[in-house]
């Protein structure tokens, strides 16, 4: 296929240290608002929710792992953004470890990662990474038509199914019933992520940010889930009626500039942070930045009271601005599913935006912070 992210040269600083440079870019800042009460509901006004591109940020984004129990041999990976677009740019990342470590491209998916592997006899196995980014925000400008196609090779590729994206079965009649009537790409596109905000919801006991089994969620009518069971969901219809689509795999880096506490991170501790976001290639748009699941969150979460309707007024901005654009409080990490670890005994990822690590005894619980141990910040630098 062809890359949609860009790999950059490693350079080394010392023994411990070393540092990777990619493409720059330009900076972005953003004014946070105001703190808004957030049991708003139906009789209120709408809220705003309208991310403008345009202006840049800059955030240095730190994860730090610490093995508590090492048994044997123990093996790390981090992920490190890869993505560079019109909407983010990933810069240098560097590293210090009292292991042995590189960076690895997977090359078949296009994610990046750290390396690291532990002696045995290494009591105290630590890793500390911290990649610069600039991400701005994104709103789908409809009226402009792409001039250049994305080439047939590529968006190929993103409509073949993976592992957890099935695209025949259930999941091919389930897309087909949802867009009878639709007429163009943007018609099922939006007919699609109207589905998943009506059938779908948010279910905040699910570990982490689910599994994005699609298949068994449409064949158990068990449709709550988290990001990467919604999206994951929306991303594989898409598939199955021929629209190229994929998922987005990263991290919120800072609080939402509209006020909505559920659509942000907390940069000093960015614990549970993770987020997939989708994306899907519409014809004369090109790439389209979509986001049904976090609508499905606002809905769920950030009001005292579950919403049942994208229409209460609290809902409908995010419902809009969330079809064709996000909010650049966030970062992508890769696109990448169906990942193999270099180097592990265990089975592949489905996705690849958690540290994960093995040791004598298994692999760990990327999903247990507590009990594997690691802590994510970010810093905003300014331009």
């Amino acid at each position: 296929m062809a890359p949609v992210t860009s790999a950059a040269p490693v350079a080394s600083c010392a023994a411990s240290r070393r540092t990777f440079i990619k493409n720059s870019a330009v900076a972005l800042a953003s004014t946070a608002l105001p703190a808004i009460n957030f049991a708003q509901t139906a009789s209120t006004a709408e809220r705003q929710f309208s991310p403008i591109p345009g202006t840049w940020r800059t955030f240095e984004v730190t994860t730090r792992v610490d093995i508590a129990k090492p048994q044997g041999g123990t093996r790390l990976w981090l992920p490190i953004p890869s993505v560079n677009s019109d909407w983010q740019k990933s810069l240098e990342s560097s590293y210090s470890s009292n292991g042995t470590a590189r960076i690895e491209d997977d090359n078949t998916t296009g994610a990046r990662m750290l390396y690291v592997e532990f002696a045995e006899n290494e009591a105290k196995p630590y890793v500390e990474l911290t990649s610069r980014i600039q991400t701005q925000n994104r709103k789908q400008d409809w009226a402009r038509k792409v001039a250049v196609a994305e080439d047939a090779t590529t968006l190929k590729y993103w409509t073949q199914p993976t592992a957890l994206l099935p695209t025949d079965g259930i999941v091919r009649s389930t897309a087909v019933e949802a867009t009878r009537g639709a007429k163009t790409d943007v018609e099922k596109a939006q007919m699609l992520f109207d589905w998943i905000v009506t059938n779908t919801y948010r279910e905040p006991k699910v570990r982490g940010c689910g599994e994005g089994d699609i298949k068994t969620m449409l064949e158990t009518n068990n449709l709550g889930g988290k990001c990467a069971d919604l999206n994951a969901l929306f991303v594989g219809l898409c598939r199955a009626v021929g629209i190229p689509a994929r998922d987005v795999y990263g991290l919120r880096v800072a609080p939402s500039a509209f006020g909505y506490r559920e659509l942000g991170g907390n940069s000093a501790s960015l614990k549970g942070a993770q987020h997939c976001r989708a994306e899907v290639y519409l014809k004369g748009q090109g790439w389209v930045g979509m986001d049904p699941a976090d609508v499905a969150k606002v809905m769920r979460q950030e009001s005292p009271e579950w919403i049942k309707t994208a229409k209460n007024p609290l809902v409908a901005p995010v419902n809009k601005g969330l079809f064709g654009g996000w909010e650049g409080n966030w970062m992508a990490y890769n696109v990448a599913h169906d990942v193999v670890l270099p180097q592990s005994k265990g089975p592949k990822l489905g996705f690849f935006m958690y540290p994960a690590a093995e040791t004598a005894a298994g692999r760990l619980d990327s999903y247990a912070p507590d009990d594997f141990k690691y802590q994510i910040s970010a810093k905003e630098i300014a331009a």
